[in-house]
Formats: structure tokens, C-alpha cells, sequence
């Protein structure tokens, strides 16, 4: 397999061993929604050929937004396991004094915290290539319209797989505040599905 040695694959690699427990569906979904991000980009480049409904200019738009987003994703799901990685390092804090206990709790916190808002970003960015394929669906090249389905199934399993993957990192939250406000960001996100 050849590499693009603009993306890393650590992410993918890691994701494909059933072994490696720092891997979850939040990196799954991230890597989800850059594949999308890929099809969809390539969709819009193979639409600027011919009028389909939408300028070659808008579509060349949409394939260099696509271009950014892939990258940012895929370290979004190294970012994804590197978060999970905290929570696992917070919890194997020492807990024997009460100054223990408090600095091992507000670890724990900090790391869910992060864990959480990781996964919301990587979201973010899935619903955006969720909207740049429906930007460009029905006014895209049709011997291209499996390949855009696709995309727009996978960065939909990319926003509800993070989000998912927010809502399990919230009851390791203690800070009221903060889960009002993660509270919101998914209400935000399901909005748009």
C-alpha cells in the first residue's frame, strides 16, 4: 500500500488491532469522517469538468475544504486516543492521603474534560464535511454519486460516533459547568444531522 505521506496512518493502523484498548469508537469516528472527507473532496473534483448545477469554482471550493479537514481528522483521532490515554494515567494516580485522593479526583476531572471536548472538535469538523456533501449532492457528477453517498454516510457516523463518544466521557465530569456546556454542543450537533 502506498502512503500519502501527507496523512498519517498510525491512527488507521491502530484502530485495525483488536489488542490496542487506547482505541475507541471516538478515533474510529474521526478516521470515519476523514475518509468522508476524501470521497467527498474527490466528488466535487471530478464535478468540475461539466455543470451539474454548481460552478466548477464552488466545487473546486468544497475539494480544497475537504483537503483540510482530512489531515485535521486523522489527528483528530490520534488526539482522540491521546485523551483516553489521560484518563487511563489519571486513574492510576496514587489515592492512599486525602491530598491524594483530591489530586487523583481533579486529574480525573481535567483528563474527562479533555476527553470530552477532544471528540466535540473532531464532531465539529465531521458535520462540516457532513455539509459540504450535501452542498454538492444532486449537482455533482452522477457516475460519482456512490462514492458521495458514501461520504455523506460516513461523516454522519462521524458525528454521531463522537458524540457518542462525548457522552460516555461526561459522567467522569464533576465540573457542573462544564457539562452544561458539553450538554449544549451536542445539542447544537444533533441539530444539524
Amino acid at each position: 500500500m502506498t502512503q500519502n505521506p501527507k496523512y498519517s496512518y498510525k491512527a488507521l493502523e491502530l484502530i485495525l488491532d483488536s489488542r490496542d484498548v487506547t482505541v475507541g469508537g471516538g478515533s474510529a469516528s474521526a478516521v470515519s469522517a476523514a475518509m468522508a472527507a476524501g470521497l467527498i473532496g474527490m466528488v466535487a473534483r471530478l464535478s468540475t469538468k461539466k455543470d451539474y448545477g454548481l460552478s466548477a469554482a464552488a466545487h473546486e471550493e468544497v475539494a480544497a475544504r475537504c483537503d483540510v479537514l482530512a489531515p485535521e481528522l486523522m489527528q483528530g483521532s490520534l488526539d482522540d486516543m491521546a485523551a483516553f490515554a489521560m484518563i487511563k494515567a489519571a486513574f492510576g494516580l496514587p489515592k492512599e492521603s486525602d491530598e491524594e485522593k483530591q489530586a487523583r479526583a481533579k486529574a480525573i476531572n481535567d483528563a474527562a474534560v479533555q476527553a470530552a471536548l477532544t471528540p466535540y472538535e473532531n464532531a465539529r469538523r465531521a458535520m462540516e464535511v457532513l455539509e459540504l456533501g450535501r452542498k454538492i449532492k444532486n449537482v455533482s457528477n452522477p457516475a460519482a454519486g456512490s462514492d458521495l453517498l458514501i461520504g455523506l454516510h460516513l461523516s454522519e457516523i462521524g458525528v454521531k460516533g463522537c458524540i457518542m463518544n462525548m457522552e460516555a466521557n461526561m459522567p467522569l465530569i464533576k465540573d457542573a459547568e462544564k457539562i452544561e456546556l458539553l450538554k449544549g454542543y451536542i445539542i447544537q450537533l444533533n441539530s444539524k444531522l
